[in-house]
């Protein structure tokens, strides 16, 4: 599977932003999905997972309660809601697929390009 993140930008800390991610082939449902993020000089983390389903979503701390993970099957995409931004979420976020939950690095099959995401104080 072929994944294009798009979305990123910069925004006022408080702001919002929707990120998205477009995912190529007919067998979007077979993969667990995510979104990760690289800040400068840091290791890429997880921030969200979601399953195959959409049934079920999973958060780093850092974003529960502010980012929402969501799927929409027949469009191949998922989509990262980002509210409430802080600085500290500056980061190229990048989304990521696998088959099985992808809270981990080591659980992503396939990565895509990353997208720039700036927040301003």
């Amino acid at each position: 599977v072929q994944l294009q993140a798009s979305g990123g930008g910069l925004v006022q800390a408080g702001g919002s932003l929707r990120l998205s991610c477009a995912a190529s082939g007919r067998t979007f449902s077979s993969y667990a999905m995510g979104w990760f993020r690289r800040a400068p000089g840091k290791e890429r983390e997880f921030v969200a997972a979601i399953t195959r389903s959409g049934g079920s979503t999973y958060y780093a701390d850092s974003v529960k309660g502010r980012f929402t993970i969501s799927r929409d099957n027949a469009k191949n995409t998922v989509y990262l809601q980002m509210n409430s931004l802080k600085p500290e979420d500056t980061a190229v976020y990048y989304c990521a697929a696998g088959y099985t939950i992808v809270v981990h690095t080591s659980t992503v099959g396939y990565w895509g390009q990353g997208t720039q995401v700036t927040v301003s104080s």
